[in-house]
């Protein structure tokens, strides 16, 4: 008989049993494990009986963007993959840069909205020879996504959250990262940025000094 803390258990079982260099597997089992009734309660519960230990490696790990908080809930060095949970803020406390601007991201993942919803859009973009800069992005798709639906979004695709209901939230397992940089694109100005997180930037440091 399942537990009800048994629910990021099981999906971490999930997931070191799928073949990971091929996201479709991952995204077939976490669709599944996603639909399960009470997967609320079950993370609810999960987050209320938290050690002490267990809780301040969640919080060291988690982080603020300009749109949402990032909260990891698992990082095993020994996986690859992990999990996280996104809370989004008031559409009002939001600054331009982030899950409102059309871009990809260095990693796999795939996601589920746990409460509330969002408009999401997808994007072909037109690339420079060097697939450094976005030159063009142009919508393909867009629509309402609710509470309940589950979505996968692959490493070279571009997408954009313009608008979220108070109080979405969304569980969501990334892979490792597959590329050293992400992209971003401003349509108003046709300005690409490469972001490239600080951890691959060490290296480097003491030689801007």
């Amino acid at each position: 008989m399942r537990t009800r803390s048994s629910a990021l258990a099981e999906l971490a079982s999930e997931i070191r049993a799928a073949d990971l260099t091929d996201w479709a597997s991952v995204s077939d089992r976490f669709t599944t494990w996603a639909g399960r009734p009470g997967l609320r309660d079950e993370l609810r519960h999960h987050l209320r009986t938290l050690s002490g230990e267990v809780a301040a490696a969640v919080i060291s790990r988690s982080r603020e963007t300009t749109t949402h908080f990032a909260w990891c809930l698992l990082n095993d060095p020994g996986d690859k993959f992990s999990f996280w949970l996104h809370e989004y803020k008031p559409q009002k406390d939001w600054r331009i840069g982030y899950a409102d601007s059309i871009h990809n991201h260095r990693y796999h993942f795939c996601t589920t909205i746990l409460r509330g919803s969002y408009v999401h859009e997808r994007f072909d973009t037109e690339m420079d020879l060097a697939g450094l800069t976005i030159k063009s992005a142009t919508m393909v798709r867009s629509g309402p996504c609710e509470a309940g639906e589950s979505a996968t979004m692959l490493s070279d695709e571009f997408h954009r959250i313009p608008k979220a209901a108070d109080g979405t939230m969304t569980f969501l397992v990334k892979s490792r990262p597959v590329r050293g940089w992400s992209l971003s694109f401003d349509p108003v100005t046709n300005i690409s940025r490469r972001h490239v997180p600080v951890e691959e930037r060490l290296g480097h440091l003491a030689e801007r000094i």
